[in-house]
């Protein structure tokens, strides 16, 4: 959530910038700015009905003292009068705080000044491409297939059981995951990163808090009879950790890490884009997720994306780093990064990651506060990132790595795996 103050001081500033993310945010911020003053206007006036009320009380006080009962009468009733209107302000104060923090939540977060302009995925900036694509025999098939020949992934058993979107995985493939889990975990300790293991349940306070809730809440699954949510990365469990939280300046930086099953609906997509492991209902995923200081958080975010980098570079895979455009950018996001490997028997380009930089627009909203060393209490900056979600990675590795005899596990994976090869 963006800071009140800074609306009202910065109007033509949040609505150029937001301009990027092609949010037209001209009335809302008006609308905003005039429910503050309205605010303040019925906070002040409540605030003087108060003080007016307390002197009253010591008055009376002093004229009962005196013997001045008259006098005391005509302030008792002044008095009275005072606290009716209170009464009557007090409603519509707090009705305008509820319609203004209401409002304040529609307004994305505005986007970093090397965000590009654009609206579509096609306008992504391309700041890196590393890794060979590799070339495959004749007759090499998609992962579907190979999870299909080989008997490690079964979508039709999870389609009986579940529905689509919901796969088995068995034998190497259920290995497979379980390997690339403990891998991605332990190259995030190694970085310094703390391990949770997180509820896969979230209250609504903790969706509102990363921002999933409203903007995102066709896409979660929520159990009603609970007001649960299942969440749809761990970044929501793992971040909330810190809401209602006023941390030291020398707490930064925070690092945890958690592996956790992610719930997305994924409701209207359809298409190749989805076939496979291209896109689940729920996928395993490794997340990272840190706090810091607002002066280090952009330096943090390249720590993050060379983290990433690492891990892609261990596993072989060609990839590409994209800088997200205004269109393609998330609700929450300040600057966010798109990792893409290449999926070669589909010859196209896959996203596995994103790190965001969300500045300190969940803070705000999680109330996520730190001491500076003046003593000053400030907003912290929260980022986050996938490393990795498994899907993708394992389509990639599969389809890759596949060979006339067999499939190829990549080096740092095999002392996790037990195994060299799937065949």
């Amino acid at each position: 959530m963006l800071q009140l103050q800074f609306i009202r001081e910065n109007r033509d500033e949040v609505i150029d910038r937001l301009a990027v993310k092609n949010f037209k945010a001209a009335t809302l911020v008006d609308e905003i700015i005039e429910l503050d003053n309205t605010r303040r206007s019925a906070q002040k006036e409540l605030d003087d009905i108060l003080a007016q009320s307390n002197q009253l009380a010591k008055e009376i006080g002093n004229y009962f003292k005196q013997g001045e009962s008259e006098k005391a009468a005509r302030a008792k009733s002044e008095s009275i009068q005072l606290k009716a209107k209170a009464k009557e302000l007090e409603p519509v104060l707090t009705e305008t705080i509820e319609l203004l923090n209401s409002k304040l939540i529609e307004l994305p977060n505005l986007p970093h000044s090397s965000v590009p302009k654009g609206r579509t995925p096609e306008d992504n900036e391309i700041v890196h491409s590393e890794g060979t694509i590799p070339q495959l025999f004749d007759g090499a098939v998609p992962h579907w297939d190979l999870a299909s020949t080989y008997q490690i992934v079964d979508f039709e058993l999870g389609n009986k059981v579940t529905g689509a979107g919901f796969p088995f995985y068995r034998g190497k493939g259920a290995r497979l995951q379980r390997a690339l889990i403990n891998f991605f975990l332990d190259e995030a300790i190694e970085a310094g990163y703390l391990e949770y293991q997180t509820p896969l349940l979230v209250n609504a306070a903790s969706g509102h808090g990363t921002g999933q809730l409203p903007d995102k809440e066709g896409q979660m699954y929520f159990a009603p009879e609970d007001n649960l949510y299942l969440i749809p990365t761990a970044e929501v469990p793992l971040t909330n950790i810190y809401r209602d939280v006023i941390l030291k300046d020398t707490d930064f930086p925070v690092k945890n890490v958690a592996y956790s099953n992610c719930f997305r609906r994924e409701a209207g997509s359809y298409g190749k884009d989805v076939r496979g492991l291209n896109r689940l209902h729920q996928f395993d995923k490794v997340e990272i997720v840190q706090i810091q200081h607002p002066d280090k958080s952009y330096a943090t975010l390249d720590e993050m994306k060379e983290h990433v980098a690492g891990l892609l570079r261990k596993l072989e895979l060609p990839f590409r780093i994209l800088r997200l455009c205004g269109g393609d950018m998330s609700f929450t996001s300040a600057l966010t990064y798109d990792f893409e490997v290449f999926s070669a028997a589909q010859q196209r380009w896959l996203e596995v990651s994103s790190v965001s930089n969300f500045e300190d627009f969940q803070a705000n909203r999680m109330k996520l506060r730190f001491k500076d060393k003046e003593g000053k209490t400030r907003l912290a900056h929260t980022l986050n990132g996938s490393a990795l979600a498994l899907p993708r990675i394992v389509a990639a590795l599969l389809e890759n790595n596949q060979t006339e005899d067999g499939i190829k596990i990549p080096e740092a994976l095999q002392s996790y795996t037990g195994f060299k090869f799937i065949d």
